[in-house]
């Protein structure tokens, strides 16, 4: 992480965060300056070595902000006179967003599991099952003989026994206890207790019209400053309750020629580096999953056989007043 910063008729504020990068190297490749360098994504994203995938050098960095504008995944934050610039009006804005509607969401966790940037905030409030489940149960512990069928066949793991070998003289130190908060009341007990030392009683059925329909409650929110937008939350939602804008529209190939070919297995560097899980290894080649991948081209960097071709067909970017800012930030619709 780097946190540079110029005074001058105004205060300018350049910051990176490491976390939020995915090592695609958009802002190496527009800087005006050179001032960017993109780091060894495939030995950082290995876990081989610890380090910033970006680094800059202070002396040349003229604070355009031109990187922080480029950056979809705001891992470089640029400020004047303290305002973020994606908050300044005469500056360029991304049209990109994740969208989860509060009113379709069921609660699943889908989205929360399978999120391959921690980038969902899950919280599921679900009904106690005791207010449910109704019953009684009753173990008389003088007929019992703790031979453990009632626990070893509960089928919710509700009786829990401590039982001491016959061999024991005391027999004060077996122990057994049905927990009613996960008792079912169903009986399978009752049915294997050789001694016929339990009772129970399960109202469930009588009762079930006084049971009110059990209400599951939640939030989900998507935290943008981490979003890679990969659409694995959206594609995997079984209410489409997740919207999903990409920052890029494109292509993303892989064109093998007789000098140079995808080494698969042995190489994997596209699937260690990508940010989205898109890229997965199918017979021996590597194969991306468009309907995952974002185009950030982290791939492209790290591929050692320079053989992904990535196509930027469109720039979900926004209010663009600049030509020469124009020219260099539609400069991104090239792949390499």
């Amino acid at each position: 992480m780097f946190n540079i910063e110029r005074n001058g008729e105004e205060h300018r504020n350049l910051s990176y965060n490491d976390i939020n990068c995915v090592g695609c190297g958009i802002c190496t490749d527009i800087c005006p300056t050179s001032s960017l360098r993109l780091g060894p994504i495939v030995p950082v994203a290995r876990g081989l070595i610890e380090m910033d995938l970006v680094s800059i050098k202070e002396d040349s960095c003229v604070f355009c902000g031109l990187c922080s504008i480029a950056c979809p995944f705001d891992a470089l934050s640029m400020s004047v006179d303290g305002e973020y610039i994606k908050n300044i009006a005469s500056y360029p804005i991304w049209n990109k967003e994740s969208v989860v509607d509060d009113e379709e969401c069921m609660y699943c966790s889908k989205c929360y599991n399978i999120c391959p940037s921690d980038a969902i905030l899950f919280e599921r409030n679900l009904p106690n099952p005791a207010d449910l489940v109704r019953g009684e149960i009753e173990i008389n512990e003088e007929d019992c003989i703790y031979c453990s069928f009632c626990a070893d066949m509960c089928p919710a793991e509700a009786i829990k026994i401590k039982n001491i070998p016959i061999s024991s003289v005391d027999k004060l130190n077996n122990f057994i206890d049905v927990d009613t908060s996960k008792c079912i009341f169903c009986g399978v007990c009752k049915m294997v207790c050789p001694e016929n030392a339990i009772k129970q009683i399960c109202s469930t059925c009588m009762l079930n019209e006084e049971i009110e329909v059990p209400e599951i409650t939640g939030n989900v929110m998507i935290l943008e400053d981490l979003c890679v937008y990969c659409s694995w939350c959206s594609e995997v939602c079984p209410v489409d309750a997740i919207d999903i804008t990409k920052p890029f529209d494109g292509t993303l190939e892989l064109v093998e020629s007789e000098e140079k070919i995808c080494k698969g297995d042995s190489c994997h560097a596209c699937q260690d580096v990508c940010p989205c899980n898109a890229v997965s290894i199918v017979d021996g080649k590597s194969v991306t999953d468009l309907s995952f991948c974002n185009l950030c081209g982290a791939c492209v960097k790290a591929c050692p056989q320079d053989i992904r071709i990535l196509t930027r067909t469109d720039l979900n970017l926004e209010n663009i007043n600049s030509e020469s800012w124009n020219d260099i930030l539609t400069s991104i619709l090239v792949g390499k």
